[in-house]
């Protein structure tokens, strides 16, 4: 049922260089969540996000200090090495000091016609932020019509937000079915589903979540729930990872990351005269990434909200391993959901997983959570 989003999310490369050819259009990496792809799509680009690979590399140490976050570093690898040689264009939208760091790097050392860095407000509380990045806003535009070479109209970002909040709402109606006592999907199909949607074209990435949706109602699992677990923390597209936590008695039903809930939650607002504004709007009031979470942590009670909603028995805080935004919301994160009655499990990530000894660790978080549900 899940096997095109499967293929999706392996062939990534091969399918952005067919869309480019079949559709003589441009391809643009976007180095972060934040960047406004309602606009990209009004151009007619494919926004694609620009993701490591999960292996040992050696060509970064010249770049970037070793303490920088290994998401970070792989990133920049994969342009290094090639992998991303179809773009016609980067965007980085302001988030951490390593990512962008990565994207300069990128961008003074890998041949690119186009790269754009969109400054972001860190302080998406204070009541400039909206104005502020609708500013900015203007300025992407203005510099993406200018590489087209094609004006974009009002009917042209109609068109853009309006494909963005179908995928959007396509992707909550498929989340909907990890809610109940047998979640209808396991954690690793959505995790083909939410991350493929990062780089695939969004109408055909809803046609297809709305195939799927016709079939799923009827669909009998072949494996068993076991607890109920919710991943939040840093970028995690981890098929491995997730694969190895869902085999020992659990299945992932809701998630908290950048390549997860936090890159399709909300929607772009469609009956806004000033469609640059609507767009600001959104990317401000998403549910925030935590170098953007202050001084309020507004993401505390979100993600608590979603482990009831998704009636989450344990959580898996994941970090990058000197991942400093996530590292200053670690401690005070888990103190909250224990103080709430969900256990913590905190796994730190590098570019490969150690899945023997996290293993051995799920395990045992496992069996504490299987614990206090006796009781």
């Amino acid at each position: 049922m899940f096997s095109k989003f499967e293929e999706w999310y392996r062939d990534r490369h091969d399918y952005a260089r067919a869309w480019k050819e079949k559709s003589s259009g441009k391809v643009f990496g976007c180095f972060c969540s934040y960047v406004p792809e309602e606009i990209l799509v009004a151009a007619n680009i494919l926004p694609v996000r620009v993701l490591g690979s999960h292996e040992p590399q050696d060509v970064t140490e010249p770049h970037l200090f070793g303490m920088f976050c290994p998401f970070c570093r792989d990133v920049l690898a994969q342009g290094l090495k090639g992998r991303y040689e179809y773009l016609d264009g980067i965007t980085l939208a302001q988030s951490c000091i390593h990512l962008r760091q990565a994207y300069r790097s990128w961008e003074q050392h890998v041949d690119q016609p186009f790269s754009y860095y969109l400054p972001h407000p860190m302080s998406v509380q204070s009541p400039a932020a909206v104005p502020y990045l609708r500013e900015e806003l203007e300025n992407y535009k203005k510099a993406v019509e200018e590489f087209t070479g094609s004006k974009i109209t009002n009917d042209d970002l109609d068109r853009g937000i309006r494909i963005l909040n179908e995928n959007r709402e396509a992707m909550h109606e498929l989340y909907k079915h990890r809610i109940g006592p047998e979640p209808k999907l396991s954690g690793k199909e959505a995790m083909w589903v939410t991350v493929s949607s990062t780089w695939i074209d969004k109408e055909e990435h809803t046609a297809e979540i709305r195939r799927v949706l016709k079939l799923i109602e009827e669909r009998e699992m072949d494996r068993e729930c076991g607890a109920k677990l919710m991943f939040v923390g840093s970028e995690n597209d981890d098929i491995e990872f997730i694969n190895m936590v869902e085999s020992v008695g659990a299945t992932v039903v809701v998630d908290d990351h950048c390549t997860g809930t936090r890159y399709f939650w909300n929607s772009t607002a469609d009956d806004m005269n000033d469609r640059i504004e609507a767009i600001a709007k959104r990317y401000v009031e998403r549910p925030a990434c935590p170098s953007k979470d202050h001084p309020v942590r507004t993401r505390f009670p979100h993600i608590l909200k979603l482990a009831k909603d998704f009636d989450v028995q344990g959580v898996i805080l994941i970090q990058q391993k000197f991942c400093d935004p996530h590292e200053a919301d670690m401690v005070p994160l888990r103190k909250y959901l224990e103080e709430n009655d969900i256990p913590c499990l905190f796994l730190e990530f590098d570019v490969t997983v150690p899945l023997g000894p996290f293993r051995i660790r799920v395990e045992a978080f496992l069996e504490m959570v299987g614990e206090e549900d006796l009781f």
